[in-house]
């Protein structure tokens, strides 16, 4: 009898050790298990080329050798609107032309609020002023933080006499700007080229 007793009692503490290792290993699991960070396709952007555009246009300025320009076709477009369009990237910055008469500061308040627009989405929005006498290039550049804005980088320039230039970046896909991250870097780095070489026609 006693040998029996002990190899029930024996058999029952290794079960008891064996539930208790497996009951153990799991709260541990639970307690820390470390999810991974989110991660995103790698983006293989192009090169910074550039080369210029200079036509019959009252202004130039270089832009990206991976980009191509194409009249703007919708139904409000008017003379010297054009898309500058990034096949690679699916994305495109869209140029609008206008007059002046007497209305600059109308159209650099339409400007400002375009760029107000992204803010419900916007965790931040901060201006760079573009001051260039000697080139008559006057302006702001507007750059909008935020994973579901959908315009990231707006911007106008001026000579303040006759001609005034709105700019937009804007993706050909819903916008997921955390994973856009380095495109998005690329494109405020191709428009502040561009608006660096801006040059207005006499």
């Amino acid at each position: 009898m006693n040998f029996f007793n002990k190899k029930r009692r024996t058999l029952f503490l290794i079960v008891s050790i064996v539930m208790a290792l497996i009951s153990t290993s799991c709260v541990n699991d639970e307690e820390y298990y470390n999810p991974k960070p989110r991660g995103y396709f790698r983006i293989d952007l192009p090169s910074t080329e550039y080369q210029v555009f200079d036509t019959a246009f009252p202004f130039s300025f270089e832009y990206s050798k991976h980009a191509f320009i194409a009249p703007h076709e919708s139904k409000d477009a008017e003379p010297y609107w054009i898309d500058i369009s990034y096949p690679d990237l699916a994305a495109t910055i869209y140029i609008s032309h206008k007059v002046i008469k007497n209305n600059l500061y109308e159209y650099t308040e339409d400007s400002r609020s375009f760029a107000n627009k992204h803010i419900p989405k916007a965790n931040d929005l901060f201006e760079l002023i573009v001051d260039d006498p000697k080139s008559r290039v006057f302006g702001k550049i507007y750059h909008i933080d935020g994973s579901g804005v959908a315009s990231t980088c707006q911007f106008w320039v001026t000579d303040s006499v006759r001609n005034f230039v709105r700019g937009s970046v804007y993706f050909d896909m819903m916008p997921n700007n955390d994973s856009l991250a380095p495109v998005i870097d690329y494109l405020r780095n191709d428009v502040l080229h561009m608006i660096n070489t801006f040059e207005w026609k006499k």
